[in-house]
């Protein structure tokens, strides 16, 4: 986008039920720092450049169903997060609230759900 400079903010937004509980988990699974907290938008960063997670209210939030099933709310994105030893780094997210998907579909990668059942990924990358 040729309006973009350098030093623009750019991030993923989230709908949550409770964002800024949302924001917490992310910001503890991720080591990122809050960057924006008001009433149904809660910010966190990486850095005070970015990249960021917006998490926003969503009156009427659904979870989305994993392994999607016709019907029922289909998860509209995930994150991945490459991690450098699975287990520990499963343990670290259960700890802070996720929780672990029944279907797993790849042996190096595993599916977890955050505290609003958003899926994400940890991915081992032994290359």
């Amino acid at each position: 986008m040729r309006s973009r400079t350098g030093g623009m903010w750019w991030g993923t937004a989230l709908e949550a039920p409770g964002p800024g509980a949302l924001a917490r988990f992310y910001a503890g699974l991720l080591d990122w720092h809050f960057g924006h907290e008001e009433p149904g938008t809660t910010v966190v960063a990486a850095s005070p450049q970015g990249p960021f997670l917006v998490f926003q209210e969503a009156a009427g939030y659904q979870r989305p169903v994993w392994p999607p099933v016709d019907g029922a709310q289909r998860p509209m994105m995930h994150l991945d997060f490459q991690v450098g030893d699975l287990d520990p780094a499963v343990a670290e997210a259960q700890a802070l609230g996720a929780t672990l998907a029944e279907y797993q579909p790849q042996e190096h990668v595993r599916v977890l759900f955050d505290p609003a059942g958003h899926p994400f990924c940890l991915c081992h990358d032994p290359s």
